[in-house]
């Protein structure tokens, strides 16, 4: 009777402590997102003349310094049109106040998706960087972005899931139709990416995918390079989201010589 009594009450002791683990790491999240919210920013180009004079293209977060922005290479537009005085944007939020500023594209990595950014004026709140190599599957992280762009305003969304697998990025066709130049190119140069059981939209290309307990930022969302190149079999693309590891970021800031 005593050991039952025993065996029940460490049960309940381990609950109790599972419990509380859970409760901990809810209750850490809102702190952590009140600090990412302010280096998140729109991207996309911004033209006086027209109506509207912004558009959005995606998602970045800002680092180092508070004047670089990461973001997906697939955001930035293809060309501005200088001769409109179109300019490259990023749209940040002080408050209730909106601003704009101009941006200027330092380096990009088509490869990866990954693209670097420099703004103007003074600087913003910057995230801090992780190491990808340590996530594993199973483990809870969280985006936060613009999923249906400035529409609603400029007010970050965030959202929360698992790492539900780390996979590379290109399956192989099983058909010659089913390739193109950019599966060809993945296939020979392949790498993994994290998939998440989270729901990712189009305006979330370019958010900070980041430890719910730290903050630091492991990869960068990616809603339509990693999807065109992995679901290539699929009739019907999924509804599964995408990141790319930041490592691949924190070599283009080494190689561009920026600070993380």
């Amino acid at each position: 009777m005593r050991l039952t009594r025993l065996c029940l009450i460490g049960i309940g002791v381990i609950g109790s402590i599972s419990g509380f683990s859970a409760r901990t790491q809810a209750g850490q999240l809102p702190d952590i997102i009140e600090k990412i919210k302010p280096a998140i920013v729109g991207i996309g180009t911004y033209q006086r003349t027209r109506t509207p004079p912004a558009v959005f293209r995606g998602t970045g977060f800002v680092i180092g310094d508070g004047l670089h922005v990461l973001t997906n290479a697939h955001v930035l537009p293809v060309a501005i049109d200088k001769s409109k005085y179109e300019v490259l944007a990023v749209f940040s939020r002080d408050g209730k106040k909106q601003t704009v500023r101009q941006a200027v594209e330092i380096a990009k990595d088509e490869s990866h998706d990954v693209a670097l950014l420099r703004i103007g004026g003074s600087p913003l709140p910057s995230v801090r960087l992780g190491d990808s190599a340590k996530v594993r599957e199973g483990e809870q992280y969280a985006f936060t972005g613009y999923p249906i762009g400035m529409v609603l305003g400029l007010n970050p969304v965030t959202h929360r899931g698992i790492v539900s697998a780390i996979s590379p990025i290109a399956i192989p066709a099983h058909t010659a139709q089913r390739l193109n130049s950019k599966i060809i190119r993945r296939l020979s140069e392949p790498y993994d990416v994290f998939q998440l059981d989270a729901t990712a939209y189009p305006g979330n290309s370019g958010s900070p995918l980041y430890d719910i307990l730290s903050g630091e930022v492991v990869g960068i969302i990616n809603k339509v390079f990693v999807q065109e190149t992995k679901e290539n079999l699929l009739e019907r693309p999924s509804g599964i989201s995408y990141a790319i590891p930041i490592k691949y970021a924190v070599s283009l800031l080494t190689e561009n010589g920026v600070k993380r």
